[in-house]
C-alpha cells in the first residue's frame, strides 16, 4: 500500500508556495436553504427535509426492498437513510446532465424544497494512478466538459455536495503538480455558482493529512469559493476526533485568509472507530465489519445522518459538541461502507453486520 504520510512534507511545502497565488477572490458559495421559510442562516444544510434515492441505480435499495422480516429490519437502518451517491467517469461526458437531473428527481419527487446529496468523484487518473502520471489535456478538458455538464443538471436544485473524496492523493503527484487541485478549483467554482449548491471540498481524515498539508491542499483547490471542507469520506476514525482535527483546520485556513470555513462529517462506518495507523489488515478500504456489538475497531454504522450535531446522545465531551456546534454542518453518510472496497458491488452479508452491531 502506498504510505499516505511519505510526501506530506514535500507536498506541503510546494502547495504553501503557490497556493498564495490564487488570492482570496470572492466567495460565492450557494447556499442550499436559501430562501426556505424558517431555514437558520447559520447551517445551509439544516430546516429542510433530506431525500433519499431510491431508484434502479441505488446498491441497497433494492435489496431493502425485498427482503423480509429481520433482514428487512436491519437493511432499513442502511436504505432509509439520506445517503450520498458518488458521480464520477463512469458517467461519460454526454451523459453527465441527465444522470444529476434524473437522480435529483428521484430523491425530491419533484419537491424543490428537498435536499439531495452528491459526492464528485471525477478527476482521472485518481487515487494510486494519480501517483504515476498527470492528466492529458484530452483527460482535462474532459474533466471541465463533465463538471459544466453535471452542473447544469443540477441547476437550481438545493443539494449537499462533496468534492473530491480521498483529495490527499494530491500530495503523490508527479512532481507535485498543482494541476489536480487545480482541476477541482475549477469544480469548486462552478459548483458554488450554483446558488443552492453548498459545496464542500474533501479534506482527508484526522489520520492522514496533517492541519498544514491539508490546508494549503484545500486553498489551492479553490475552497475559498465554497462552505468549507467535509471529513472521513473513506476512513473509520473517530467523530471526536475528526471534529478536534476540523476546528484546527479551520483556524489554519483563517491564519491564512480563508476565514468563516465549516466542515461536514462522515458518519457512515465510524461506530467503533479506529486510525489509518492502528489497522493491521490487508485491506483497509474493506477492513472486517463488526461481528458483536462489543467488537473493537472494526466497521458498523455511525451516526445516523442529522445537523444535531452537538446532541449529548453522541457521547461528545462539552469542549468538542461546542466545536461542533459552531463549526459542524451536518454528520452525513458519505461513505459506502456496504459496498465491497467501499466502492462496488453491494455485499449483503456485510450490510446486515454492519447494521446489526451499530452502536447508534
Amino acid at each position: 500500500m502506498w504510505n499516505r504520510r511519505r510526501h506530506a512534507a514535500a507536498a506541503a511545502a510546494a502547495l504553501s508556495v503557490i497556493a498564495p497565488a490564487l488570492g482570496a477572490g470572492p466567495a460565492q458559495a450557494g447556499v442550499a436553504n436559501a430562501g426556505l421559510p424558517g431555514a437558520p442562516a447559520t447551517n445551509p444544510l439544516a430546516g429542510m427535509p433530506w431525500g433519499n434515492y431510491t431508484g434502479p441505480l441505488d446498491e441497497v435499495f433494492p435489496a431493502y426492498d425485498q427482503a423480509q422480516g429481520e433482514e428487512k429490519t436491519l437493511l432499513g437502518l442502511i436504505a432509509l437513510r439520506p445517503r450520498m451517491r458518488w458521480f464520477g467517469a463512469w458517467y461519460s461526458d454526454e451523459e453527465a446532465q441527465a444522470t444529476a437531473s434524473d437522480y435529483i428527481a428521484n430523491v425530491t419527487g419533484g419537491d424543490d424544497s428537498v435536499l439531495t446529496q452528491m459526492a464528485v468523484f471525477r478527476l482521472v487518473p485518481w487515487e494510486y494512478a494519480a501517483c504515476r502520471r498527470l492528466p492529458t489535456a484530452a483527460e482535462q478538458a474532459s474533466y471541465r466538459q463533465w463538471i459544466d455538464s453535471l452542473a447544469a443538471g443540477i441547476g437550481s436544485a438545493r443539494v449537499a455536495l462533496v468534492l473530491q473524496p480521498d483529495l490527499p492523493f494530491s500530495s503523490c503527484v508527479p512532481h507535485h503538480s498543482p494541476l489536480p487541485l487545480q482541476l477541482v478549483a475549477y469544480a469548486a467554482r462552478a459548483f458554488s455558482a450554483l446558488r443552492h449548491t453548498t459545496v464542500y471540498i474533501d479534506a482527508g481524515a484526522s489520520d492522514w493529512a496533517g492541519v498544514r498539508q491539508a490546508s494549503a491542499m484545500l486553498l489551492m483547490a479553490g475552497v475559498r469559493y465554497t462552505r468549507g471542507f467535509a471529513l472521513g469520506a473513506t476512513h473509520y476514525d473517530s467523530t471526536a476526533r475528526e471534529i478536534a482535527f476540523g476546528a484546527k483546520l479551520v483556524a489554519a485556513l483563517r491564519r491564512a485568509g480563508a476565514g468563516g470555513m465549516h466542515f461536514v462529517i462522515n458518519t457512515a462506518q465510524n461506530g467503533r472507530p479506529f486510525t489509518h495507523q492502528q489497522y493491521r489488515g490487508a485491506n483497509y478500504d474493506n477492513a472486517a465489519a463488526c461481528r458483536t456489538r462489543a467488537s473493537v475497531r472494526c466497521v458498523t454504522l455511525g451516526i445516523p445522518p442529522t445537523t444535531d450535531v452537538a446532541n449529548p446522545r453522541w457521547g461528545l465531551s462539552p469542549a468538542l459538541r461546542s466545536a461542533a456546534a459552531r463549526l459542524v454542518d451536518a454528520y452525513l453518510w458519505i461513505g459506502r461502507p456496504w459496498l465491497e472496497n467501499q466502492s462496488d458491488p453491494f455485499e449483503l452479508s456485510r450490510s446486515l453486520a454492519l447494521a446489526a452491531t451499530t452502536p447508534f
